[in-house]
């Protein structure tokens, strides 16, 4: 089941895109977007989310600058304007933009908790959401750019569950051990490397896809969620 959840915020007003699973109600997971907005992959991901049973909201974080616009990671310029509105994103804004949708979506929660997980661009909001606000449980997947927030790292206090790929080519070495240090006296928080994979190793249909590691990385998102937010 599909619908649309409206968020109102101090300058505005946007909307998420809602899966919701067979029963009708769960807890809440908000998903967050690559640099593509709410494409069709993103909504292939809420509905696999969906069907694990909990209700599955993804904001329109590009609102402000692209609203509704949905991209392609097979079209080299639809890639290039993916790049170019990501870099007019205010991150700051944007994770307010997630802690609004968090909680206009908590009174629907079966649990009243409400998980964030996210994908690249949402992997990095998903990490400062953990570190600026409340949550009650957080997934980041290969989160582009979490390095150059270090010295919020220190601030998770909720549980948090990273999937990071070993041969990221936009998160070298030297940044996922920089992102390891910073989160290593934070007990809530588990950090998973697959060791062969490439960036976005985990988005359905694009290039760098691996079944067998995407598989086992969303069974421990649904296994973590369901500790934290079932009961």
């Amino acid at each position: 089941m599909e619908k649309t959840l409206t968020i109102t915020v101090s300058d505005g007003t946007f909307s998420a895109y809602v899966a919701k699973p067979k029963s009708g109600s769960g807890p809440i997971v908000v998903l967050l977007q690559e640099a593509f907005g709410v494409n069709a992959g993103i909504r292939y991901t809420a509905g696999e989310i969906a069907k694990e049973g909990f209700v599955t909201v993804c904001p329109d974080l590009y609102w402000r600058v692209a609203p509704g616009i949905e991209l392609s990671d097979h079209i080299e310029s639809e890639t290039r304007q993916a790049f170019e509105i990501y870099d007019q994103l205010d991150i700051g804004k944007a994770v307010d933009d997630v802690y609004a949708t968090v909680e206009v979506a908590r009174p629907l929660s079966s649990t009243h908790k409400v998980g964030v997980m996210g994908f690249c661009l949402g992997g990095l909001l998903t990490t400062l959401m953990s570190a600026r606000h409340p949550v009650d449980a957080a997934v980041s997947y290969y989160g582009g750019g979490t390095e150059r927030y270090v010295d919020e790292l220190g601030r998770v206090k909720g549980p948090l569950l990273m999937h990071l790929a070993g041969n990221d080519e936009y998160m070298a070495p030297a940044a996922q051990k920089k992102i390891q240090a910073a989160l290593s006296g934070c007990p809530l928080v588990e950090i998973d490397t697959y060791p062969q994979r490439q960036h976005a190793f985990a988005r359905h249909g694009g290039d760098h896809y691996n079944a067998a590691d995407a598989s086992l990385a969303k069974q421990r998102t649904v296994d973590f969620f369901r500790e934290y937010l079932v009961t």
